[in-house]
């Protein structure tokens, strides 16, 4: 905790000042962060670094008729920490959306993508228990059969719930809890789960749909942020064993894989599950023609039984009005996955929803080649009320959506399986973490579909005036005015790795740093400094200075030609170009420089030569009259003022 309220110290001095300073901009004290045993000054896990773990067994029913949600949830929690806990805490997401919660009380007028107005939902709770096991030790992930209460009360405020223990919970120890919830599904929640009225039915995309523990980490301690909308989630790891009770005209998906689909699916369906696992081409499961009457014999309910092993969460949707489609993934290592589309037949045309699972396929190779393999045995893409949303293996994205639109929030919910799904990094607090860093692999991802069917190239030089809203990047997302987010969360961020990338060390390299960062903090959970740090460390690159200025505060670019002379009047003799850097963060400087009869050459200039001051000075050998000088040409800097940027006679 020390070392990070050491760096914010340093990192949140003059936030908002613009003017270049080179003494601090290059003060080796601004991001210092000293290593531990715990998280090393590297950037990777220390030698005792440490997370808990949490197991889950769920059992719960979809009330089509209250729009409601029954279960019990037994949480296996162990705790790895070197601390004794005497409480534990739950997140309570559901209550979001009562009248009187935290996050409607800062929902404004205009209500906005997270808000809820005139429901009045959350969780009803009973039966809660915590016990310890007692005797022989359990298998991993199990308690023992002999357990006794250590419950001694409980308390809830807003979306969180205080389990206090009779004894503390020691190293190495486990805690069975365990309770009955209901909650009413609210028709739109916070876009991350709800309820879309197709023609043939009700498509529910169940989310947060269970109370789940908090983060206890060496960082915070328990991570208690209240769940307000805007900021997403924090999830310990463990495996999940989940049964979901349905009306048997439902067609079920979830995370992880189905373990009893000779219960609840057709000897039709389960042979053309089998073909669309061999086949690169999408397979039908369920027809239009056989919507809602393609299903087991019988009467009843069907319980569709799931297990998701070492996942943050699982989230499912259900409906009658789905058609189905899959085909197979093709991994690295030689396996296979199964990409699936379930969406009304209303928006199963080929410029919508009929190619999902061609963009599910192509997200899921891309990602596994360019970072690390894909480990879940399915990716589902599921249609309906939400605008795009990922969980672990299945993904929620907006019915409407079609072509460009569609292939978009796919591959961008899909690359969130890599971040945060594998690198499980707090997004109630640091969106940029998995947001950022996602939409950077999305631009390279739709470069490579189709052969660029849906890629629009950008100048990130036009983006200088837009890039620079009121906060910063590190401001946690609740604190950011939703119109900000999207800048500040998803292309801010992203614009950064991308400079990194094309003005410091090259696309190659960048790859290289983030498949390590990947790989040394898979189902972990890194802070922004273990991010920072990788990417120094494996770049050999020092870029305190780019953190702080593009990450932090919020520096503004802005590169200038302040003058160009004929040294003793005579172009023959070469060029002084003299070189201003305006803006409060320095960048590598890139010149293009055009002599007459002559083709235009480029001229490089490290980071390094604005440590001194801000201005600089190097000579040109030109043998002619210059026609033009021109700052950054491949247009790759988000600079504020272009039109210092060239200089002509």
């Amino acid at each position: 905790m020390k070392r990070l309220i050491l760096a914010l110290c340093f990192a949140w001095t003059g936030l908002y000042a613009q003017n270049y300073n080179s003494s601090e901009v290059f003060n080796p004290l601004n991001n210092y962060v000293p290593g531990n045993k715990y998280r090393s000054a590297s950037g990777q896990p220390g030698p005792e670094y440490w997370q808990n773990r949490a197991d889950y067994q769920i059992k719960a029913s979809l009330d089509t008729t209250l729009h409601q949600v029954k279960g019990q949830v037994s949480i296996t929690y162990t705790n790895n920490s070197p601390d004794e806990l005497t409480f534990i805490w739950l997140q309570l997401d559901q209550n979001k959306f009562k009248k009187d919660s935290r996050g409607n009380s800062v929902t404004p007028i205009s209500v906005g993508r997270y808000g809820v107005k005139g429901f009045d939902g959350g969780y009803t709770l009973s039966e809660i228990k915590a016990e310890k096991p007692t005797g022989t030790a359990a298998p991993k992930g199990t308690v023992a059969k002999g357990k006794k209460s250590i419950l001694k009360d409980t308390y809830t405020e807003d979306t969180r719930l205080q389990i206090f223990l009779t004894e503390p919970l020691k190293k190495g120890e486990k805690v069975q809890i365990s309770m009955q919830y209901e909650f009413l599904i609210p028709e739109n929640g916070s876009d991350r789960m709800g309820m879309y009225k197709a023609q043939k039915g009700i498509i529910y995309q169940m989310a947060q749909w269970f109370p789940r523990v908090c983060v206890y980490d060496d960082i915070r301690g328990w991570n208690t942020s209240p769940y307000l909308g805007a900021g997403e989630f924090y999830l310990e790891y463990g495996d999940y064993d989940f049964e979901i009770t349905v009306p048997r005209d439902h067609i079920v998906v979830a995370s992880g894989e189905l373990l009893n689909p000779k219960e609840v699916l057709t000897s039709t369906q389960i042979s053309r599950l089998a073909e669309a696992r061999k086949s690169d081409q999408t397979v039908f499961i369920v027809k239009e023609d056989e919507i809602g009457t393609s299903r087991p014999s019988g009467s009843g309910n069907l319980t569709w039984k799931f297990s998701c092993k070492n996942t943050r969460d699982v989230a499912w949707s259900s409906s009658k009005a789905f058609v189905w489609d899959a085909a197979k993934i093709n991994l690295p290592s030689g396996k296979t996955a199964l990409a699936q589309s379930v969406y009304p037949a209303e928006v199963g045309s080929k410029d919508a929803w009929g190619r999902s699972t061609e963009y599910t396929k192509f997200s899921i190779e891309f990602y596994s080649g360019w970072l690390m393999e894909y480990p879940y045995p399915n990716a589902i893409n599921v249609a309906g009320i939400v605008g795009g949303m990922e969980y672990p293996g299945i993904v929620f994205c907006q019915a409407s959506s079609k072509k460009a639109s569609l292939f978009g929030v796919t591959d961008h919910e899909f690359g969130h399986i890599w971040f945060p799904m594998i690198v499980g990094s707090d997004e109630r607090r640091y969106a940029w973490m998995d947001e950022g860093l996602n939409t950077y692999i999305n631009s390279l991802a739709v470069k490579a579909f189709n052969n660029g069917e849906y890629f629009v190239p950008q100048a990130t030089s036009k983006m200088g005036r837009f890039l620079h809203p009121s906060k910063s990047i590190l401001n946690t997302p609740d604190a950011i005015p939703e119109r900000e987010l999207g800048i500040l969360a998803y292309y801010k961020p992203s614009v950064g790795i991308t400079m990194l990338a094309d003005a410091i060390v090259g696309e190659e390299r960048m790859k290289m740093a983030l498949r390590e960062y990947a790989r040394r903090w898979a189902y972990k959970h890194p802070t922004p400094f273990d991010f920072f740090r990788t990417i120094e460390n494996v770049l050999g690159e020092d870029l305190e200075w780019f953190w702080r200025g593009w990450f932090i505060k919020g520096d503004k670019i802005d590169q200038a030609i302040k003058s160009v002379k004929y040294i003793k009047d005579k172009a023959e003799n070469g060029a002084y170009i003299e070189l201003e850097n305006v803006g409060a963060l320095p960048m590598p400087v890139e010149l293009e420089i055009k002599e007459k009869g002559k083709d235009p050459v480029i001229h490089k200039l490290p980071v390094e030569v604005w440590q001194k001051g801000s201005t600089w000075t190097f000579e040109h050998p030109s043998k002619a009259e210059l026609e033009y000088v021109k700052l950054d040409p491949r247009g790759i800097l988000p600079d504020v003022d272009d039109k210092n940027n060239t200089w002509k006679p």
